[in-house]
């Protein structure tokens, strides 16, 4: 993992990451908090949503070198020594996701899908108004929500602490030391 250069804003998640990740949020705000009740929008929104997810999968695979999931995957020694590092104040800022923010992203992917199946059950006759269904997409719905809450006061908190703009840096594509 590369770290942050500190005289200069370098370049780091490509259009189609910054796209992906502002279409995931909306679908999620929009589902959760404008139309969370199964309708026809909810379904085509959540369907967006997993489709999106299975293309930023294939795109940890193809895509530009910091969005491939070789570059931060999460493994157990790299989690370790990101949190050796954090909690001793030597942490240094990384160029693409740290650790700790790799999890926390395929935790949400994961649960996405998990979301996305869940929806897509509740539409099928062998499952049609299980109420032990409803609940569970309720829930994981509820989940996902914590963890986006989570994952974005992560990303201020981060920043302060790498002293770069994180949240910045997912609009523009560049990450810069400030």
């Amino acid at each position: 993992m590369e770290q942050v250069d500190s005289l200069n804003a370098q370049p780091v998640w490509d259009r189609f990451v910054r796209v992906f990740h502002w279409s995931l949020v909306s679908c999620v705000t929009f589902n959760y908090f404008v139309m969370p009740d199964g309708k026809t929008l909810h379904q085509v929104s959540g369907y967006l949503a997993v489709t999106l997810v299975v293309a930023r999968i294939v795109w940890g695979f193809i895509g530009s070198r910091h969005a491939r999931f070789a570059d931060f995957f999460p493994t157990p020694s790299r989690l370790a020594e990101h949190v050796r590092q954090v909690k001793s104040g030597q942490h240094v800022a990384i160029l693409g996701h740290n650790p700790v923010g790799a999890l926390m992203m395929l935790a949400l992917m994961a649960t996405v899908l998990a979301l996305g199946t869940t929806g897509w059950m509740q539409t099928l006759d062998a499952y049609w108004g299980e109420e032990w269904l409803q609940n569970l997409h309720e829930a994981i719905g509820n989940v996902l929500i914590g963890m986006a809450t989570l994952h974005a006061l992560a990303a201020i908190v981060m920043g302060r602490m790498e002293r770069t703009r994180l949240i910045k840096a997912m609009v523009t594509g560049v990450k810069e030391r400030w």
